[in-house]
């Protein structure tokens, strides 16, 4: 077992499936306590479960991330088990509907897809940073997505323009808060296997055509290889990394 999050604390969002619950196990693995964050009980009570089944340490809290009040909870209830907290992945977000026009986007959807994906994502920040300054620095990866790097071209403007608003986010308080010994990063995934894209990918022959013209290398990615970015990112290899939005996408972007 590696030891880079040795007596690290940690706070994942959405880390109940996918991506998120790859970076729980793994930062567990090395070494840290994590707050496994979600709104799902039984599946955040598992994730927990299995990071007690490796010998590693970890709690589920349950929190809503548009909720300033659950995240502001989220957060004081990790630095009252473990007395610290050093660092964070807000990684919470939903893909909400597509495929539509920017015209045809109802704002029920648009404010949903931002409430969580975007303002979900500043509300931890707005918590966790205090936090982290408390003991002495840290380092915070947001979620962004390809579509924060590039227009929506399926249909689903309200993600994209969640997306490239988290990397405006990163960027801004990475400048913001560098000199106290904080780094702000984001990991821009391009299409992962998960609960969210598997479903559609097998249901959908057209849909699994559009994903596969668009990855250069061949294949949609496993959430341990978002993970392993993730965990460099937060890791003091990346200690000079600050404000970057990381593409791990399979050339995609390029």
């Amino acid at each position: 077992m590696q030891d880079r999050f040795e007596g690290k604390v940690v706070i994942v969002t959405g880390a109940t499936s996918g991506i998120g619950r790859e970076v729980a196990l793994r930062f567990a693995r090395e070494g840290a306590k994590v707050a496994a964050v979600g709104r799902r009980q039984a599946e955040g009570d598992a994730v927990v479960a299995a990071i007690a089944a490796a010998g590693g340490e970890a709690m589920f809290v349950r929190a809503d991330v548009a909720d300033p009040a659950s995240v502001e909870a989220m957060v004081a209830a990790t630095v009252e088990r473990w007395g610290r907290l050093d660092c964070a992945f807000n990684n919470a977000g939903i893909g909400g509907e597509s495929p539509k026009r920017t015209a045809d986007h109802t704002k029920e959807n648009w404010d949903a897809v931002l409430g969580i994906n975007l303002t979900g994502t500043w509300l931890c920040m707005k918590y966790e940073i205090p936090a982290m300054l408390a003991a002495g620095g840290g380092a915070i990866v947001n979620t962004s997505s390809i579509y924060g790097l590039k227009r929506s071209d399926m249909g689903h403007v309200p993600y994209a323009v969640s997306k490239h608003g988290v990397l405006a986010l990163t960027k801004t308080a990475a400048y913001e808060y560098a000199k106290k010994g904080l780094r702000v990063n984001a990991v821009c995934p391009g299409w992962t296997h998960s609960e969210m894209i598997d479903p559609a990918l097998e249901a959908d022959a057209k849909f699994r055509a559009f994903v596969e013209r668009q990855i250069p290398s061949g294949r949609v990615a496993d959430a341990s290889e978002i993970a392993e970015a993730v965990l460099w990112l937060c890791s003091g290899a990346a200690s000079y990394v600050n404000g970057h939005a990381l593409s791990v996408d399979g050339g995609v972007i390029g």
